[in-house]
């Protein structure tokens, strides 16, 4: 069994800001497999597929990102499942939009919703895919994360989510370490 979580804030006054770039993404990974992640348990969001014959469970922490950490580990200890088989989705301020990179394993770089997973799942290594949303030095990191997306940086995202898309379908059929080397390079 797999568990793949996205990052992000509930309720609409965050939709389409920067730090719920988690969410938007396993919505649209949700929405290609034909399902809706509108079941609730844990102070989360999820649903259950199989993806080449494995469950997986989405899933959309809905305690706040920087609190996400204790939900992921509800769901880890209440189905069991092995910290090598959890996929974390978000935003990073280090990487400029319109670029990604997948991880196995690292430190949370500032990263309030990072830390939180850290601290819960005492350990930094977990599988993660970084969806870049720049930063701007100029605004109050709060103010920024939680700040609404321009259309270009939209248009930009978009593109990024189609290839974390295509990322996540090769995610059941290559190991991660083949799935890194075919994909970091291509940024």
């Amino acid at each position: 069994m797999k568990l793949i979580v996205g990052l992000g804030n509930p309720g609409k006054e965050y939709e389409n800001t920067r730090h719920n770039i988690g969410f938007q993404t396993l919505d649209l990974f949700a929405e290609k497999l034909g399902v809706s992640i509108s079941k609730s348990k844990f102070n989360g969001l999820y649903t259950e597929v199989s993806i080449f014959s494995e469950k997986v469970i989405l899933l959309k922490p809905q305690s706040y990102i920087n609190l996400s950490g204790e939900v992921i580990r509800k769901f880890m200890d209440f189905y069991q499942i092995p910290i090598e088989n959890i996929l974390i989705i978000h935003d990073d301020l280090d990487l400029p939009v319109g670029i990604y990179k997948i991880k196995q394993k690292g430190s949370s770089g500032g990263h309030n919703g990072l830390k939180n997973i850290e601290l819960h799942l005492k350990t930094q290594e977990y599988k993660r895919i970084k969806i870049g949303i720049s930063n701007n030095k100029e605004m109050d990191t709060k103010d920024y994360v939680l700040g609404k997306l321009s259309v270009s940086e939209q248009k930009q995202l978009r593109e990024v989510q189609n290839t974390v898309l295509d990322i996540l379908d090769d995610y059941f059929q290559l190991s991660f370490l083949e799935l890194m080397s075919k994909y970091n390079h291509n940024r």
